[in-house]
């Protein structure tokens, strides 16, 4: 049998959801007898709260949402409707969370950022982190992903973006719509990623820049500045327009033969001197 459709991908995404959610997906809708749940609590509903979740004063959960075991939920914090939290996922105070986002095992939202105050004495004090994180809709979060907490303010993943496992977001990052971020990727605080960008495994970002919408970064790329055109392409570390960086790498790996000829060339001069 052949299937011919446009987008393969997208009809094979589509033939998936036909056969059906992977078993035990949707877990049945109630509360846990050993879930903890403040009273000051707000759950809307059709949710479903697993064993030994823990959800503290002040909250709300939305329609349909599932918190599956062992959930922790500060305080002031809110999640939307039809969204998806899996089990040892941490969610600190003052953290928001829209509809319909998807939040993988062990993810810590809402740590604190990474702010010390050297002193004279070469000692560091810690700088309270008062700020919180707020989730867009239709967003994911993949395994062990840490997103911390603003300094003031707010840390923001917009609507669309998806994060793959293993990703640092730090304090004051804002990440924009439909932005698609790697594993093991690293952005440093108050750096802003624009929309539709592409993020690959292990890229890094120094703090405080910018990147302009829908641009790639290459797989372990180090960005050291802001990248203000749109729609390019960066690869290296320190990272420069892809083809830039695929000459510079070409004239590396020439280097050693070029070595070798430089020293024969040296010794013929010195031969005739």
């Amino acid at each position: 049998a052949l299937l011919k459709v446009d987008d393969p991908y997208f009809s094979f995404l589509k033939i998936m959801e036909r056969i059906g959610t992977p078993e035990g997906y949707t877990p049945p809708k109630g509360i846990h007898p050993s879930a903890v749940i403040d009273d000051t609590v707000k759950i809307g509903e059709d949710v479903y709260i697993g064993p030994n979740a823990v959800i503290c004063k002040n909250c709300v959960i939305g329609n349909k949402s599932i918190i599956h075991a062992g959930v922790y939920i500060g305080d002031s914090s809110s999640v939307g409707e039809s969204s998806l939290i899996y089990p040892n996922t941490v969610i600190r105070d003052k953290v928001k969370i829209g509809n319909n986002v998807i939040i993988h095992p062990g993810v810590v939202i809402g740590a604190d950022g990474f702010g010390f105050v050297p002193t004279k004495e070469g000692n560091y004090i810690k700088l309270p982190q008062l700020g919180g994180v707020v989730i867009e809709d239709n967003v994911e979060i993949g395994a062990n992903t840490t997103i911390d907490r603003a300094t003031i303010g707010n840390t923001i993943i917009k609507s669309g973006a998806k994060l793959d496992n293993l990703i640092m977001i730090a304090h004051n990052v804002v990440v924009g719509e439909n932005t698609v971020i790697a594993a093991q990727t690293g952005i440093s605080g108050s750096a802003k990623v624009g929309k539709n960008c592409i993020l690959a495994g292990q890229v890094g970002l120094v703090g405080h820049i910018e990147i302009a919408d829908k641009v790639t970064v290459g797989a372990q790329s180090g960005i050291s500045k802001s990248v203000k055109k749109e729609g390019s392409t960066y690869f290296g570390s320190p990272a420069k327009e892809y083809h830039d960086a695929l000459r510079n790498e070409g004239a590396i790996r020439q280097l050693p033969e070029m070595l070798k000829e430089f020293r024969e060339l040296k010794l013929k001069v010195s031969e005739l001197e």
